[in-house]
């Protein structure tokens, strides 16, 4: 792994999925978005629909999610400090693994890079398993999502929410 990674003096394409199914779902997603467009040296590019899906390897109510899309001047190590720090004002806590979630962020995509710690892989592991992932993640960035990986996941439930207001505008 490059220094980049840690310490990156230019602007950094990001991906980000957030996801909620603990009290107003919508709500925290909503204002998730909106922290992150304010993070320092971040700014934002591009917010899918919000969608609703059923929990995966998981309990509880269905989710809401969606994935955006950040240029960024923080390391990567910075900015999952900063996402944790969402997580935490949310009432994020970890009880057990899969536990429901107030917020749950990921970075899924930063840049070109590659990296595999004990606290953070990216690209994400898991992204191409879910279609709470690729479906708003084909939505803001088709490029990247393969209609063979759609394919995979086509079997798992994901609605958009109806466009009728839940299409959401982070400068409201």
């Amino acid at each position: 792994m490059s220094d980049r990674a840690t310490s990156t003096p230019s602007e950094v394409l990001a991906f980000i999925a957030l996801g909620a199914n603990v009290g107003d779902a919508k709500g925290t997603v909503q204002s998730a978005i909106r922290s992150m467009a304010a993070l320092p040296h971040t700014r934002l590019v591009r917010v899918s629909s919000l969608y609703r899906t059923a929990p995966v390897d998981a309990d509880g109510p269905d989710f809401i999610n969606a994935v955006l899309s950040v240029l960024t001047k923080l390391g990567v190590h910075e900015l999952l400090s900063e996402l944790q720090q969402l997580e935490g004002l949310a009432g994020r806590i970890r009880p057990y693994k899969n536990a429901p979630r107030t917020l749950d962020l990921d970075i899924l995509l930063y840049g070109q890079v590659c990296l595999d710690s004990p606290t953070l892989q990216v690209p994400h592991p898991r992204m191409v398993e879910r279609a709470f992932v690729l479906v708003p993640l084909a939505e803001i960035a088709p490029h990247l999502v393969s209609t063979t990986d759609l394919d995979k996941v086509a079997s798992q439930t994901i609605c958009r929410l109806s466009d009728e207001g839940d299409r959401f505008n982070p400068r409201p």
